[in-house]
């Protein structure tokens, strides 16, 4: 899949949302994500089979600050706000998630509750949020 085909209609934020990807789609997507303003992450899940890694690893990813209480409301507060880094946007990509969904299956889907209700919150704040989930599926 090129970022081309996906049509993706970054100019409506209305379309900011969570999706389902492939590892190979991560690329393209992310170059047109940073081609569009947006804030880049990638957080790597492979080997990630439980909430304790899959919150650190993206609290050391976007560089969360100390206070960070490792726990969905806070993983939900910290994603809502993201005040230190500077973007007009942000497009978060989690790499191999096949493992997360398959030995923890109820924080895999916790983690797309948070990340789409962070992905509304920020529409209504007129500011593009966007979420991709890399599985093989």
């Amino acid at each position: 899949m090129n970022h081309d085909a996906f049509e993706l209609g970054l100019d409506d934020i209305n379309n900011a949302g969570v999706y389902s990807v492939t590892n190979d789609d991560i690329g393209p997507l992310s170059a047109a994500m940073r081609d569009a303003g947006l804030r880049v992450a990638t957080i790597d899940l492979q080997g990630c089979h439980d909430k304790r890694t899959l919150l650190a690893r993206i609290a050391a990813q976007l560089d969360f600050p100390s206070s960070f209480g490792g726990n969905w409301d806070a993983l939900s507060d910290s994603l809502r706000d993201l005040s230190w880094l500077k973007a007009d946007g942000h497009a978060l990509f989690f790499s191999d998630a096949d493992g997360l969904k398959a030995d923890a299956t109820a924080d895999f889907d916790t983690l797309l509750d948070v990340l789409d209700e962070t992905s509304q919150a920020w529409s209504g704040q007129d500011v593009p949020f966007w979420a991709f989930v890399a599985l093989q599926e």
